[in-house]
């Protein structure tokens, strides 16, 4: 893939995000925001955790995401009974007795955590060295992944029975956390008759892995106005209790802010965010559009904003 200058290229993301939505919807009934943001992340190297009650297609969703890039897919069911070997991989015997790594299911460009809270944190985190380093290390030995590498997660509402909360440094890891909340009626409708018919929809591949590399170099590649990235820094900042940008709200609900890589990942995805809206540069309202699903799993609540019923949404919009 080549364009005559970044500017070029820039609307040729623009136009592939567009193509690619225009897919994912042949499958999928709404949740257009929900597919926005599975896809900047994409574009912008990151991961993204999927949240919402069973029965809101997030699975659906993710596996129609991966039919539309040329890429390789593996899903993984968590399960309580899973082990860290069942993810990364194990060593066997061949004919000569030696031992070999046998490649896991994290060997692919993309892998579909399902369910992965309802696994033990022991299991939870063998995924961390993979979503961070893109790598796995075995018996001493370093194994890299395949590039590109994305874990597209999905979790239940962790008030439900049988689930283990991820821990903070693995959600940290996830540049979105993303809800998932029940469709229109309009949209359900269409679902439901979709979905009870004999209908079958072909997908065509949009973009590959080599094109998927090249516009996350692109999207670090965008400049960045001063302002908007001390806007975008000041965001984390002042999640943070007690620091001097803090507000009185956050001081007085919140016992744990977000951290540098939320400062980042705002960055980053209010430049994807402008990009796929055929802008050459984000403002403000690129950040604001991003800045939700960044901060909403970054942001611990104490437990006067439990009693109050204070949302991490309803401070992020007093933040922001």
């Amino acid at each position: 893939m080549s364009y005559a200058n970044d500017a070029a290229a820039i609307d040729g993301l623009a136009a592939s995000y567009h193509q690619l939505t225009g897919e994912i919807n042949k499958i999928i009934v709404g949740q257009k925001e929900v597919v926005k943001y599975v896809l900047i992340s994409i574009f912008c190297d990151g991961h993204s955790l999927l949240v919402g009650v069973p029965g809101l297609a997030k699975t659906l969703l993710v596996k129609t995401i991966a039919d539309v890039l040329d890429l390789s897919f593996k899903r993984i069911q968590f399960t309580p009974d899973l082990m860290p070997s069942d993810i990364i991989g194990s060593e066997i015997m061949n004919e000569s007795r030696q031992f070999l790594f046998n490649k896991g299911p994290v060997f692919a460009n993309i892998i579909l955590a399902d369910e992965i809270n309802r696994t033990p944190p022991k299991t939870q985190a063998a995924l961390l060295e993979s979503m961070q380093e893109r790598s796995v290390t075995f018996a001493g030995q370093l194994h890299a992944l395949p590039l590109p590498f994305f874990v597209l997660a999905t979790q239940n509402p962790i008030e439900q029975e049988g689930t283990y909360p991820l821990p903070e440094a693995q959600l940290d890891r996830f540049m979105f956390n993303i809800k998932l909340d029940y469709l229109e009626n309009d949209e359900e409708i269409t679902m439901v008759k979709n979905t009870t018919s004999s209908r079958n929809v072909a997908l065509n591949k949009i973009i590959s892995g080599t094109d998927i590399r090249y516009f996350q170099q692109l999207i670090r590649k965008i400049p960045v106005a001063d302002n908007v990235l001390n806007y975008a820094v000041s965001i984390a900042r002042k999640t943070r209790p007690g620091q001097s940008e803090a507000p009185a709200v956050v001081n007085e609900y919140v016992s744990w802010g977000a951290g540098p890589r939320a400062s980042q990942f705002l960055v980053l995805g209010a430049k994807c965010h402008a990009a796929i809206n055929g802008k050459y540069s984000p403002d403000m309202e690129d950040v604001k559009a991003v800045a939700t699903p960044i901060l909403r799993h970054r942001i611990i609540l104490n437990y006067k904003a439990e009693a109050e019923g204070m949302s991490i949404e309803e401070i992020i919009g007093k933040i922001v």
